[in-house]
């Protein structure tokens, strides 16, 4: 980088290497018009010592003829007159043609280092306004983050005294039903934006002898459970002159998220007011039982978010577990489905070879029944053949044999038929 001081304002400036460069650049062509100018006035000094030298020698010639020659004198006056002229309208035109051209230079230089100096203003005045922008909206949001703290703590304070004038005018068991109907309120409140699925409700299943306070069930679209969670809520008045501690319910809520198959177990707690590790905020307490946390009621609806949150991140891994337990029981139903069919297989084989002996042995019988017709048939075709042999052999003349009657009757047949004929 590199300081310039402006011939206008007087005022110094930073500019980087290649605007440097152009400024450097502009310097050397503002020499080049110095040079050009001198050049310009050697050139005029030496056409007028031409004009000089050529004088002296047109007296001396004209000195020198003057006698002999006053006409060609004239001439030779008005010829070097002429050419005198020429020259110098030659000179004066390129004198004119170099004054345009370094007009034009020194114009475009000061047009060059006008807008140089403007952009590089330009430059710092939009540098200075944004970082005086920039330091407002630090302001500004130092301030609203500010105004946002105190704002909250205004209201945590205000809660605080609100729930201490409540616990003074309530017994113990209205106490503990004002923080279940809190936390149910505070749930309902944004159950339609938040939670559209949830199911959050009273535990009143006592089947083993305790019981929780409320259950939350989330569930995705497919009807896969996100997160589930058991909840305890416990308060009492500070006139109660035995003091409860959180640890006292620790081990009853993890024995009531066990039977009822929840995942995480949460205590809402108002217990020991003045203990600055709960009044913190929520407090992990899973080095004692897995998955549990106690919170004050303020922190109600974070932890069920946090918690809701969280499980959705693992909600992909639930889904492929889901899915191959899936798996696993039709690979069971199978394995059993098959072993009923093989069992049914084996009993069926027994039946069908013991009915296939069977109805070998009725086929066998009705081969031998069969071998019988058969050898009563052929017996029958025998005697058959037999009568047929009979019957070619009957004639009238046997049939009428020792029968008088029947041969004159057949006799009687016969004649007439021949005299017909």
């Amino acid at each position: 980088m590199h300081e310039i001081i402006c011939p206008h304002c007087g005022k110094a400036f930073k500019i980087d290497e290649s605007g440097y460069a152009d400024i450097l650049k502009q310097v050397r062509d503002s020499e080049f018009e110095k040079q050009l100018h001198d050049r310009l006035e050697l050139a005029t000094q030496e056409k007028l010592n031409a004009l000089e030298l050529a004088k002296s020698k047109a007296d001396i010639e004209l000195q020198r003829i003057a006698a002999s020659k006053d006409n060609e004198i004239l001439e030779l006056k008005a010829k070097l007159e002429s050419e005198l002229q020429k020259s110098v309208a030659s000179k004066d035109a390129e004198i004119q043609s170099l004054k345009a051209t370094l007009a034009s230079i020194e114009l475009q230089q000061k047009i060059a280092i006008t807008d140089a100096v403007s952009a590089v203003e330009k430059e710092r005045d939009e540098f200075k306004n944004g970082l005086e922008q920039a330091t407002l909206l630090h302001q500004l949001a130092e301030k609203s983050i500010q105004d946002k703290y105190e704002t909250q703590i205004k209201d945590r304070d205000e809660a605080i005294e609100r729930l201490r004038d409540m616990k003074a005018k309530l017994s113990t068991k209205m106490i503990g039903e004002s923080l279940e109907q809190h936390c149910d309120i505070e749930f309902n409140r944004i159950r339609a934006t938040a939670f559209p699925k949830a199911y959050f409700e009273k535990d009143n299943d006592i089947r083993n002898g305790s019981k929780g306070d409320f259950i939350f069930r989330d569930h995705d679209e497919e009807g896969t459970e996100i997160v589930s969670i058991m909840f305890e809520m416990k308060n009492e008045s500070d006139a109660s002159a035995n003091k409860k501690k959180n640890e006292d319910f620790l081990k009853e809520l993890d024995k009531d998220r066990n039977e009822k198959g929840c995942e995480y177990a949460v205590l809402v707690s108002l217990l020991e007011p003045e203990n600055e590790l709960y009044n913190a905020g929520i407090v992990d307490v899973s080095h004692r039982f897995p998955k549990m946390y106690v919170v004050r009621p303020q922190f109600f609806i974070p932890i069920v978010t946090l918690l809701r949150n969280a499980a959705m991140n693992s909600l992909q891994f639930k889904t492929e577990l889901a899915l191959v337990k899936a798996q696993n029981i039709d690979i069971t139903h199978f394995e059993s489905e098959l072993e009923a069919f093989k069992t049914g297989f084996a009993r069926n084989y027994d039946l069908a070879s013991r009915k296939f002996k069977t109805a070998i042995e009725e086929i066998d019988k009705t081969i031998d029944h069969l071998y019988k017709t058969k050898d009563a048939l052929l017996s029958s075709e025998n005697n058959l053949r037999l009568a047929n042999n009979k019957a070619d052999d009957l004639t009238i003349k046997k049939l009428t044999k020792g029968n008088p009657t029947m041969a004159a009757k057949f006799a009687e047949l016969s004649s007439d038929a021949n005299g017909e004929g």
